[in-house]
């Protein structure tokens, strides 16, 4: 096996700090994940923070296999952006699903400036 090749300091300090981040990250999101409450509330975590991780730390792996062995390393980068493209769309189906599933979860429309918001039309009746 030959020995791998050290890598400038900066460059260490910069994929040691994009592992910590991404990390912290993956951290987050699984927290958020066991701790919020409700579902759409749940899928926040997962969907947002913890794809933000993983995809530090594939970036950090691909950039270190290309430097330490001098050859473009790709197959972390694709996944990364498979990971991008997938998770929004997948929590996307989650919500128009659970919102089939419960219509109590779907908002209430926005107000517009034919309507009246609840609170100006109580004080009317007054």
């Amino acid at each position: 096996m030959a020995p791998v090749n050290t890598l400038p300091i900066w460059l260490d300090a910069l994929l040691a700090a994009l592992l910590l981040a991404g990390a912290f990250f993956a951290l987050v999101g699984s927290w958020g994940l066991v701790k919020l409450s409700g579902f759409l509330r749940r899928l926040h975590g997962p969907t947002k923070a913890t794809t933000l991780g993983v995809g530090c730390v594939l970036i950090v792996s691909s950039a270190w296999f290309t430097f330490a062995r001098g050859t473009p390393s790709v197959h972390e980068l694709l996944i990364t952006l498979f990971l991008f493209l997938t998770a929004p769309v997948s929590a996307h189906l989650l919500v128009k699903a659970a919102m089939k599933r419960d219509p109590s979860l779907r908002p209430d429309p926005p107000l517009t400036k034919t309507s009246k918001s609840p609170a100006s039309a109580s004080r009317e009746t007054r």
